[in-house]
């Protein structure tokens, strides 16, 4: 049996020092699976596991004198198995503001059934997402590529290079730590992700449902994630996707809501500006992990390869789970979307908007000699926006960095994680 893999550092331990210097109480969400035990229990002094009977059962009874004389901080681990514990933390850090006292990991299905949230204004919410390459590398110390973007520091190419077939491995890996660390043989990854799926669709659901969808069809919603995998990436009509998965427009909207409280679906919003006109509203929707959507697709390298479109798909998922942690932690406060106007005319994949409406734009292509004509919508956004324009960039597979118009350059995929 595979070993416990080493402890990686995570991007997000230094942001979360940074917060829980002032602040009291957190609320980790993140994939199941993706390590938000483990990344927390390092700073804890008590750790109690609510999913445990006898750690619970002094919860459950009474929660605020069960947090009674704990030494802090304190980890409340599966927490929703307790959701009376949300009250008890809230109101003792109303009581007691000292900065790192509490720390909730789990699911967010009392976000739901409790109203109004009581951790509104006391527990500070804080992503964790699958592994980045940077991470599993363990090369978490060095710049953020979105820090070089706005600092206009140049972007680096790793000294051995990477081609497509490279990028497409590294997606299939995907980013949650044990897969992704632990296993070597393809087989048992397919069957650890077949396991993932099975228990998302059948038992993980449960946590987040409500009276109003407890009759989700098991085989139904996996067929629904099934063909959002086939569109990940895609600025693609939900009506594109629930046709595809044979279900009815209603049972689609709750089975997206699911999947999007169980953090494995992601819609990134449209980018609006009154500076320019006829843009698209739609979402553009992602599969948070690459290597998830391959297997919900039971594509191996050859067959990410050998499909033009789904490539490039693949390929955007891919760099897109480079970024969202990058973007979750930056200082800046950025926002992340994507562009289109009416009929695709203009498409950027990426659009990180900072303060003063400055924007980064990045587009990604799996060819390795991009060169101006495509960048030729990050050329047109530029013209748009002027100054506001502070940087774009086209990673795909090629070798190096090099410069297709002012301010535009296209660099490697690895540059993202290349000191």
């Amino acid at each position: 049996m595979p070993a416990t893999p080493s402890y990686h550092d995570r991007l997000i331990e230094p942001h979360l020092s940074r917060l829980a210097s002032e602040l009291s109480a957190f609320m980790v969400v993140g994939p199941r699976a993706v390590g938000k035990t483990r990344t927390v229990e390092r700073r804890a002094a008590t750790t109690v596991r609510l999913n445990v009977a006898g750690e619970a059962a002094a919860f459950k009874a009474d929660a605020s004198a069960a947090l009674e004389g704990l030494e802090e901080p304190v980890l409340l681990d599966e927490w929703q198995e307790v959701p009376d514990v949300l009250r008890a933390v809230a109101q003792r850090v109303n009581d007691d503001p000292r900065p790192s006292r509490y720390f909730l990991t789990g699911s967010v299905r009392a976000e739901v059934e409790n109203t109004p949230w009581p951790g509104t204004g006391r527990l500070q919410r804080v992503p964790i997402f699958p592994m980045t390459v940077r991470e599993l590398r363990g090369l978490t110390s060095s710049k953020s590529v979105i820090d070089k973007l706005i600092e206009g520091v140049p972007l680096a190419a790793p000294s051995k290079a990477l081609d497509l077939r490279d990028y497409v491995d590294l997606l299939l890996t995907g980013g949650f730590p044990y897969p992704a660390l632990a296993l070597r043989d393809p087989l048992t990854r397919a069957t650890w992700f077949d396991s993932y799926v099975d228990d998302l669709v059948t038992h993980d659901v449960e946590q987040v449902e409500d009276s109003k969808t407890r009759k989700r069809d098991p085989v139904r919603l996996r067929r629904y994630f099934e063909a959002y995998a086939l569109n990940s990436a895609g600025v693609t009509e939900h009506k594109t996707i629930f046709d595809a998965a044979r279900v009815q427009q209603k049972t689609a909207v709750v089975y997206e809501e699911l999947l999007e409280r169980l953090l494995v679906l992601e819609q990134v919003p449209a980018w609006m500006t009154n500076r320019l006109s006829r843009l698209t509203h739609g979402p553009k929707r992602y599969v948070v992990d690459p290597a998830l959507a391959a297997h919900l697709l039971r594509l191996d390298a050859p067959g990410v390869i050998r499909d033009g479109n789904l490539l490039g798909r693949m390929i955007d998922t891919f760099v897109t789970a480079q970024l969202r942690p990058e973007v979750a932690i930056s200082p800046h406060r950025i926002r992340r979307y994507h562009l289109r106007t009416e009929a695709g005319r203009h498409e950027v994949d990426i659009v990180l908007e900072l303060g003063g409406d400055r924007v980064i734009g990045i587009e990604v292509k799996a060819g390795a000699a991009p060169d101006a004509d495509e960048a030729k919508h990050l050329i047109w956004l530029r013209e748009q926006l002027g100054d506001r324009f502070i940087a774009g960039v086209v990673f795909c597979s090629t070798p190096r960095v090099y410069q297709l118009s002012d301010r535009i350059v296209a660099a490697p995929i690895s540059s993202i994680w290349t000191d």
